[in-house]
């Protein structure tokens, strides 16, 4: 019964939080400003805003996600190097986590006095225990409460578009929390989050469910 007991009350926290593959899908804030124009085919590039995820082949993946959508809402994607009319800068990260404990009463075992009398330590349950001591008549156990830790993580993708004169187009933030760090599930997730009803009402931060991938 105690090691059930730990087991739910270790999952009741975790059930509150959503990572990618999770039933409930990720449960997203996201930010955005803009004065994006209709699409009637303009080019587009993509950029890490990072200079550590340039040319990276992770960074690639997530950056063909981005100009996937892009491409559906009728911009045209070209060349990493050639002429474009917007440029897309892409940034993504999550923190190392912090760190939550969690207590729920336990039932098993508690400080109390024995058939013997005495205080003393044992394990007990309401009308009977055992246990050592000197003298005193029997008390009712205190429960040992059980206590878990977990580790809650912060994820976050950035995206700018700036026309090719320099102008600033869009700025969009999305944010999540997540039992997991594992980027490559996350990241395509705040990509779906940040395209939702893209590019959206200007200076609104809303929470965007994404739901969960198959498969």
């Amino acid at each position: 019964m105690k090691i059930k007991r730990s087991l739910l009350a270790l999952a009741a926290p975790l059930m509150l939080l959503t990572a990618g593959g999770c039933a409930t899908g990720l449960s997203t804030n996201v930010s955005r400003f803009q004065r994006m124009p209709v699409p009637e085919g303009q080019t587009f590039r993509i950029e890490a805003a990072n200079p550590a995820n340039r040319g990276g082949i992770e960074f690639g993946q997530y950056a063909g996600d981005v100009a996937a959508h892009l491409a559906q809402l009728g911009y045209r994607p070209v060349a990493s190097s050639g002429p474009a009319d917007m440029i897309v800068q892409l940034d993504y990260g999550v923190d190392h986590g912090q760190q939550h404990v969690r207590t729920t009463p336990g039932f098993d075992c508690g400080w109390g006095y024995g058939p013997w009398g005495g205080p003393g330590f044992g394990w007990a349950r309401p009308g009977w225990g055992w246990g050592w001591g000197w003298g005193g008549p029997p008390l009712s156990p205190w429960d040992c409460p059980d206590v878990e830790s977990y580790t809650v993580y912060t994820s976050w993708l950035t995206m700018t578009i700036t026309r090719s004169d320099g102008e600033r187009l869009f700025e969009g933030r999305a944010r999540a929390r997540s039992a997991t760090d594992d980027l490559t599930k996350l990241v395509p997730d705040l990509i779906q989050a940040m395209f939702t009803n893209f590019p959206g009402n200007s200076g609104q931060d809303i929470r965007i469910t994404v739901p969960p991938r198959r498969g």
